[in-house]
């Protein structure tokens, strides 16, 4: 359950040369609180996002202890947060304008702090206006449109009070000529870890070299490592990708030594916190396509069972695919209504 208990935005309006900081914080109700509540519940669920803990000298870790302990009120620690990404922001090549919201929210009783840095965006609305011959409705274009709920925040950090740990979600700009991601260097002050979605990918990659390099079936060997997943997943929400070689290439010490050779060359050394639900979910399916163009989509625990599907190699390399005990064919393409 998120509880937002404290809302500000404040305007960094770099197209005009001004940051407007507000000097009160949000009526959260009706469609704000819609609005940042699903905001919330993406960015959680958001699988770019980096982990993070603050270095010990970092300043934005001052700011919010001194919050924390009362000796500088909500609006006040906000407003020292957007001076900051001001700061650095306006020696960035790339000066887009930005709202940024500071939120103390409760997550499941954890008291959280986020940080929104929403780029302007632009936009056609309406626009009413008097006139001597009255109203007169028009179309302009708006300079400072935020992301609607279904669309996703482009910056963010989630700080876990308690545990002084962050989730970053990042862009890179160019400082002084050096490509920088301002939030978690500048701004946080923070290190950060490889995100949900890179760990997959790398243990995905890893697991395909291994298999490749050895001259095993890198299908099979990737279809394990989605039904190892899958079934980790199920029972916790930490994945040790250490463990994905060892469980892959149980039967080869070989192939297991070179996979995590090969992880902890990347930096993939620690277990790292996953969503379960969006893991489980892609971790479920397989998805094949032939180089003649059919693509097939098979749950990944059929690639163990011959009862329903069965790949077979041939002396001239090619691949029979058997498709077994199916009762019916489910046609999932257009449907065009009847012309009689």
């Amino acid at each position: 359950m998120i509880v937002i208990d404290k809302a500000v935005l404040h305007v960094l309006d770099f197209n005009a040369g001004s940051v407007i900081l507000s000097n009160d914080v949000l009526s959260i109700k009706d469609g704000i609180e819609v609005f940042l509540l699903k905001h919330i519940e993406k960015s959680l669920a958001s699988q770019d996002a980096k982990l993070g803990v603050f270095y010990e000298d970092s300043e934005c870790k001052k700011l919010l202890t001194g919050y924390l302990e009362g000796k500088m009120d909500f609006v006040l620690f906000s407003k020292e947060i957007a001076h900051m990404l001001e700061q650095a922001l306006s020696h960035a090549e790339e000066m887009v304008s930005a709202d940024l919201i500071i939120c103390d929210a409760h997550i499941d009783d954890v008291q959280k702090i986020i940080i929104f840095k929403c780029s302007s965006q632009r936009g056609f609305v309406h626009q009413v206006s008097h006139t001597p011959a009255g109203f007169q409705n028009d179309i302009v274009n708006n300079h400072a449109i935020l992301p609607n709920p279904g669309q996703k925040i482009e910056e963010f950090a989630i700080i876990d009070v308690p545990k002084m740990e962050l989730s970053i979600h990042a862009k890179k700009y160019t400082i002084d000529g050096n490509s920088v991601f301002v939030f978690p260097e500048l701004l946080l002050e923070c290190s950060q870890g490889p995100s949900q979605k890179e760990t997959i990918k790398k243990i995905s990659q890893t697991v395909k070299q291994v298999a490749e390099a050895y001259g095993k079936d890198n299908i099979a060997a990737a279809a394990a490592m989605k039904s190892f997943i899958a079934g980790t997943m199920e029972v916790s929400n930490e994945l040790d990708p250490r463990e994905v070689g060892k469980a892959v290439f149980d039967d080869n010490p070989a192939m297991q030594s070179d996979y995590i050779h090969q992880m902890q060359e990347a930096g993939f050394t620690e277990p790292a916190e996953m969503d379960q639900e969006s893991t489980l979910k892609k971790m479920r399916t397989y998805k094949l396509k032939t180089d003649t163009g059919i693509e097939l989509t098979i749950p990944t625990d059929y690639f163990e069972n011959t009862k329903f599907v069965e790949f077979k190699h041939q002396n001239d390399g090619s691949i029979i695919i058997v498709l077994k005990n199916v009762m019916n064919l489910i046609n999932k393409g257009l449907n065009f209504p009847s012309t009689n």
